[in-house]
């Protein structure tokens, strides 16, 4: 399992029940759950003993649960977090005397990721959380309600530390940014209600978070430009959105070049879109987009908005800040660069300066970002916390031109093994590719090399990922450099960023969005998986056998039968796809996806349409003959047998 995955919890109270909201949660991506308790109550242990479940989980999350009116002195609990020094998640539940100075203290300090009651109160409220008579009987203070809103926040949170940011959202117009249709009703006659003006302000704290936007319309393009100007009042201009795809033309075409243009890799591509028919074309044309249907009732908009997990960020960076005025400085560069005779003449016109050094306290939140954004020039792959960048020697690059700063764009990680310079990672921002900036920072590192009298010289090893050819053809190509040796694409370390899975953005924002919506879903999954394992009607035959295995690991129930729902069991689409390849895969039998809506999916119809799928078609016509020449008394008979 990754690492990254395992929780370890340390309560000030009785928190075990929240392991039924992780377990929930943690399996709807099929994320490994694995969740640990600390001992009761031992907060400051956990904290500071060398040897405490915290500091066995170094690669994990840990993540303290407390009660402000149990903590007699909050500078000491502060104290003991600094002391630990490793990232740590804390949340403040609801108490009966709630601290603002706790609060205060843990906010300042940079390993800690905060959840204040205030977020539960925004995101989750519970209007009555306390459970008086269970906390009599077990210091057990919440009430089941509250421990699933509980768990959903913390993983929430673990999705936004740990999963690689969105960084451009692409709006459709018509009904999406207004009300109306401008080719119909004229540029003058579409209405920005209230909660389309909440959309707009949602997009521009969106973009002021670093968020690129941009426009994807099927429309005419001369409509769209003069309904931006009939509405100068509307929250967000034209000024705002990075680019504009705005034809009659599929927008998947439209988003695979607006991808082209930024470089960005559609993965980082979210389409909001009230017409559930694009975002179908877009899926099927471009999976890697992720489409979010916006709620055909207007008033749901905001709430629907607020509790998509891909638009949450926890921190954000001066270069997050900056992110769109540099994308607007590199199309300049761009222009200029298509003027250009050579690119030589192109580069020497920038007048790019390139600035190395040490990575300083005040960069690490940056380049903690990079690890986790950088795909294309990403030598190794390597995640890391902020924590784990000062672990090894760091060098921060910023780079700047006639035209501006691209910011802190690039970062090394050395390390010594014997006479040998290694450069851990090399990863550098796409908006500074092609500007001499990675060769600059591998001649740095030679440089470091001769200092320090390494005979051995600088080496880069290279570990290959779905998107970073860039930085295979850097390294390849430095195998002419004197003193550079290039190892063989290897598996990615223990550390390395696994390829993600998603939640399911759009049903948890409509469905799961409410702590009584997510307890019900919670004991209905519970429910279907211990009817399981007294389910009477168990597979008979070998292949119901193998096909309950199959389902049993993808859904993660134990013993499914084989007249149980698909659906019931807790599957959705894309588990769907997922148990339909496995069936590929292990039996042979490409079903057709029409299977899933035509009525129940169950193992023994599953099993049925394989071994139509697999059947010999003569076989299966003499078949045909032999029922046909059946009498209707003999035909009765058959099915009663069956």
């Amino acid at each position: 399992m990754h690492e990254q995955h395992r929780i370890v919890i340390a309560a000030n109270f009785t928190a075990d029940p929240i392991a039924d909201s992780l377990h929930f949660w943690c399996r709807q991506p099929g994320w490994p759950d694995e969740v640990r308790f600390a001992p009761y109550n031992q907060v400051f242990q956990t904290l500071l003993a060398p040897n405490s479940a915290f500091s066995a989980n170094a690669a994990g999350t840990n993540v303290l649960l407390l009660r402000a009116d149990r903590i007699a002195v909050p500078e000491e609990l502060a104290a003991a977090v600094r002391t630990f020094g490793g990232p740590v998640v804390v949340a403040l539940c609801p108490s009966p005397a709630p601290s603002n100075e706790l609060e205060t203290l843990l906010a300042g300090i940079r390993t800690v990721t905060l959840i204040s009651t205030s977020d539960f109160q925004q995101l989750y409220p519970v209007p009555d959380p306390f459970d008086t008579h269970a906390e009599h009987l077990g210091d057990v203070p919440y009430t089941p309600l509250f421990y699933a809103a509980l768990g959903t926040m913390l993983v929430r949170t673990m999705h936004a530390l740990h999963t690689r940011p969105f960084k451009l959202i692409a709006l459709d117009c018509d009904n999406t940014l207004w009300d109306g249709t401008c080719g119909e009703d004229g540029p003058e006659g579409v209405r920005i209600s209230e909660p389309r003006r909440l959309l707009h302000e949602f997009m521009r704290t969106q973009r002021e978070a670093g968020m690129l936007l941009a426009l994807a319309s099927r429309n005419n393009e001369r409509d769209v430009l003069d309904t931006f100007q009939a509405h100068p009042t509307m929250p967000l201009g034209l000024a705002d959105f990075i680019a504009m795809r705005i034809s009659w033309q599929s927008k998947s075409v439209g988003l695979a070049a607006m991808a082209e243009d930024l470089s960005l890799g559609l993965d980082s591509f979210i389409l909001l879109d009230d017409s559930a028919k694009e975002i179908a074309e877009v899926r099927a044309a471009c999976p890697e987009v992720l489409g979010l249907e916006l709620p055909h009732a207007e008033a749901r908009i905001p709430h629907f908005l607020a509790h998509v997990w891909a638009f949450d960020h926890l921190r954000i960076t001066d270069e997050d800040r900056a992110r769109n005025t540099l994308y607007q400085e590199q199309a300049t560069r761009g222009k200029l660069e298509r003027q250009a005779g050579t690119l030589e003449e192109f580069l020497a016109s920038l007048c790019v300066e390139i600035h190395l050094q040490p990575v300083t306290e005040a960069q690490l939140p940056r380049v903690a970002q990079l690890t986790q954004r950088t795909s294309q020039m990403n030598t190794t792959l390597v995640r890391r916390t902020e924590q784990q960048v000062t672990e090894t020697e760091c060098w921060a690059v910023d780079v700047s031109d006639r035209f501006g700063s691209y910011g802190l764009v690039g970062a090394m990680f050395l390390a010594r093994h014997g006479e040998t310079l290694v450069i851990e990672n090399l990863l550098l921002s796409c908006r500074a590719l092609g500007r001499g900036v990675e060769q600059r920072m591998v001649a740095r590192v030679r440089e470091l090399a001769l200092e320090r009298g390494l005979p051995g010289g600088v080496q880069i090893p290279f570990v290959e990922g779905p998107r970073n050819q860039p930085a295979r053809d850097f390294v390849a190509a430095l195998t002419n450099g004197a003193s550079v040796k290039i190892p063989s694409a290897s598996a990615p370390p223990a550390d390395a960023a696994p390829v993600p899975q998603r939640f399911d953005y759009a049903r948890i924002a409509r469905d799961l969005s409410r702590p009584a919506q997510i307890l019900e879903a919670m004991r209905a999954a519970q429910h279907t998986r211990e009817a399981s394992f007294v389910a009477s009607e168990l597979p008979g035959t070998e292949l119901e056998k193998q096909l309950a295995a199959i389902w049993a690991d993808v859904l993660h129930v134990a013993r499914p039968g084989i007249h149980q729902d698909f659906f019931d069991l807790g599957g959705h689409s894309l588990l769907a796809v997922q148990l339909f390849s496995r069936v590929r895969q292990q039996l042979g039998a490409d079903l057709q996806m029409d299977l899933l809506y035509s009525g129940k999916l169950t193992i023994a119809g599953m099993a049925a349409a394989v071994e139509l799928a697999q059947a010999d078609p003569e076989e299966m016509d003499r078949l045909l003959a032999e029922i046909d020449n059946l009498s209707e008394e003999e035909l009765q008979a058959l099915l009663e047998e069956g």
